[in-house]
Parts: C-alpha cells; sequence; structure tokens
C-alpha cells in the first residue's frame, strides 16, 4: 500500500478514533454527572457544561456518514477483484443487508441491556440507524451516484419541511418525528434517531466515497473536503442567521453576554437533527478529515478508529457499571431513570471535574481492553 493510500485510510480511523472518545466523554456525563438540567438548557447550564454536551454532537454525524463511505470503499475493493460490476455489487449489497440486520438485532439486544441494565423499553439510537441505513444502502447501491447524491440532498435537506406534520403512529415516528410509542401499559418503544435525515447522510457519505479511490491524489482529495466543509459552514451560517429554515428551534440573543449569545446560536436541533445540525457538524467533520491527512497519527485514537464497534459495544455497559459503583460508594445508593422522575441520591451534586476524571480512567480501561480484544482476534 502507498503512503498516499495509507495516509487517506488512516485519516478516516483518526476522525473515527476521535468521536469514540467524545462519544464516551458524552455517556460517561450520563452515568458520572447526571443533572436535573439539560446541559443545552439555556436558562439552567453554564458554558462548560453547555460546550462538554456540545462538541460530542459532531459524533454521530461522523459515524454515519463515515459508514457510507466505508461502504463505498468496501464496494470498490470488490469491484477491483470481480471480473464484473454486477458481482461485485451484488456481494456489497448482501454484505450491507446482513450487517444491517445484525446491528439491529445488537442494538434491541445487548445495547438496550447495556443502557438499562434491564429491560423496560426499547431504546432505538445510534446503532438501529447505521443498521437501517445499510439496509437502504443495499438498494442504493444499485443506483447511479448522482442519483444516491439526490436521494441524500433530498433527505438532508427537504426533512425539515415536514416538521409541523405529525401524524402520529409508530412509522412516522420512526421516520421523522421520534417520540415514545407505548407497546403495552408499561412497556415500549422510544425512537431517540428518527431515520430520514440519517438515512440522507449515510447515503451522502456513499456519494462522496470516490473522493477517497486509491487514485485521487491527496492535495485534490484535501482540497474537496475542505472546499466541502467551507460550503457547509457558511450554508450554516446563513441558515441560522437568517432564522427562516433549517433548525425547529431559532436563536434569540439571551442578554446575558457574548458567550450566551454564542452558545444559543450552536444550540442547534439533534432529536432529530436539523439541516442547521447536519451542516455545522458535517463541516467539522470534513475539515478534520482533511487535517488529519496532514498530521502524525496517534496509535491509540487510530487504534480505537479501527475497532468502533467493539468500543460502542463494550464502552456503554462498562461506564453504567463503573458509575454505579461509584454512586454506591459515595452516595449508598445508585440514580434511577426508569420512572416518570429520575431519583438522585441524597448529598449528590453533578461535577464535571468527576465527569473527565472518570473519563479517563474510562478510555485507559477500553485502550486495554481493545489491544487484548485484537490478540485474542
Amino acid at each position: 500500500m502507498t503512503a498516499a493510500a495509507t495516509a487517506r485510510l488512516t485519516s478516516i480511523d483518526m476522525l473515527r478514533g476521535v468521536v469514540v472518545v467524545l462519544m464516551a466523554l458524552d455517556h460517561t456525563r450520563d452515568f458520572f454527572g447526571p443533572a436535573a438540567f439539560a446541559p443545552d438548557d439555556l436558562a439552567s447550564t453554564t458554558p462548560a457544561w453547555y460546550w462538554t454536551r456540545w462538541i460530542t454532537h459532531v459524533c454521530a454525524t461522523v459515524f454515519v456518514l463515515l459508514a457510507g463511505t466505508s461502504a463505498w470503499l468496501r464496494g470498490a475493493r470488490s469491484a477491483c477483484g470481480a471480473a464484473a460490476a454486477g458481482p461485485a455489487l451484488s456481494a456489497l449489497s448482501r454484505h450491507l443487508a446482513t450487517r444491517g440486520l445484525l446491528l439491529l438485532l445488537l442494538e434491541v439486544t445487548w445495547i438496550n441491556f447495556s443502557w438499562q441494565f434491564g429491560y423496560y423499553l426499547i431504546v432505538l439510537q445510534v446503532i438501529w440507524a447505521l443498521g437501517m441505513g445499510m439496509l437502504l444502502l443495499a438498494v442504493l447501491v444499485w443506483l447511479p451516484r448522482w442519483a444516491v447524491a439526490l436521494v441524500a440532498a433530498l433527505l438532508i435537506c427537504g426533512h425539515n419541511a415536514l416538521d409541523t406534520w405529525r401524524p402520529g403512529g409508530p412509522v412516522w415516528q420512526a421516520l421523522h418525528q421520534g417520540g415514545y410509542h407505548p407497546l403495552s401499559e408499561r412497556f415500549g418503544i422510544l425512537f431517540v434517531y428518527p431515520l430520514l435525515p440519517w438515512l440522507g447522510l449515510m447515503a451522502a457519505g456513499y456519494a462522496i466515497g470516490p473522493w477517497f479511490a486509491a487514485g485521487v491524489p491527496a492535495r485534490q482529495r484535501q482540497r474537496r473536503l475542505l472546499v466541502a466543509a467551507a460550503g457547509l459552514l457558511l450554508a450554516f451560517l446563513l441558515l441560522r442567521a437568517a432564522n427562516v429554515y433549517g433548525d425547529p428551534e431559532p436563536w434569540s440573543v439571551q442578554g446575558r453576554g457574548w458567550m450566551f449569545d454564542l452558545m444559543a446560536f450552536m444550540r442547534v436541533h439533534k432529536y432529530p437533527p436539523s439541516l442547521q445540525y447536519l451542516l455545522v457538524t458535517g463541516s467539522l467533520g470534513l475539515a478534520l478529515l482533511a487535517a488529519f491527512e496532514r498530521v502524525r497519527p496517534a496509535g491509540w485514537v487510530q487504534l480505537f478508529g479501527r475497532t468502533p464497534l467493539f468500543f460502542y459495544t463494550v464502552h456503554v455497559a462498562l461506564i453504567h457499571m463503573l458509575g454505579n459503583i461509584y454512586f454506591h460508594l459515595r452516595f449508598g445508593a445508585v440514580p434511577e431513570f426508569n420512572g416518570p422522575v429520575p431519583r438522585i441520591p441524597d448529598g449528590y451534586q453533578p461535577s464535571l471535574a468527576v465527569v473527565y476524571a472518570a473519563w479517563l480512567c474510562m478510555l485507559l480501561l477500553m485502550y486495554g481492553l481493545t489491544r487484548l480484544w485484537l490478540r485474542l482476534k
């Protein structure tokens, strides 16, 4: 493999590794720093809590986008070894469909248990979005790339036009509205990641896959990434300043200083992800992807980026277990979130210092576990 090809693929692993680390910070905050206020609630939060939450917004966007790009790269590798395009596309479609179904099974079983340490409801989050995106890509790979890009643009840019339409029902909740759908008196499904924008994002990742083809010069690819990042950022700034489309919650001056005005400006909607959310986080992701081709890779970050599914599968249960141990040792009880009102142990006060310390410890544990898993694998 040439140095250019190595840099091209290493940059993807590096970006995935960075977002895995940031994702772990967000989940560590869930279990070590539960708070009575939402970190992005401008009426209650502080800048430190707000930006700790905001920077993790990039994680889901990058995960889904790069899943689409990785699908294209896999198809390109298969095409090189196939006698015709048809067999390569058929193999890619089967792979995506199979992997998508396995991800859905993983989401509703182990991942749900890891979050709850029980089974009180089915929560459909990023693994669900990835699985459904792969099922869609299993069909889209048969289309020309321009058609895949058109599907991506329509879903990403157009889904906010449907914000005021709320017909209800589980299908619409799954596709766009989100929310809880009861299956019985005590059990139901919580659609955290409504699908339409995420499906569009995965299709977009597939459409830009040829930028990472082995024959594309590094400078040309980096220029494309940076131009695309700048274009997305400019579109975000224009839409956000205009307050006319692309996010269900317009921003306003807070009258509490420039920091809170900036926080209000950057407070974009994630559930479901608004167009403005995808623009600003996508811009950051593409810019980082270009930058990582120019910097020396960090081995531990690259390690996490090579094993994102293993990391995700293990880290939620690990953080949950360690968080419970911490609360038992310090407060004699653990927080409970399964009822209508969360119950927090007496004497507890949320602390970002605790969150960051626990996050660093968890990353060290995950580094050791990941290296062990790779050796056993």
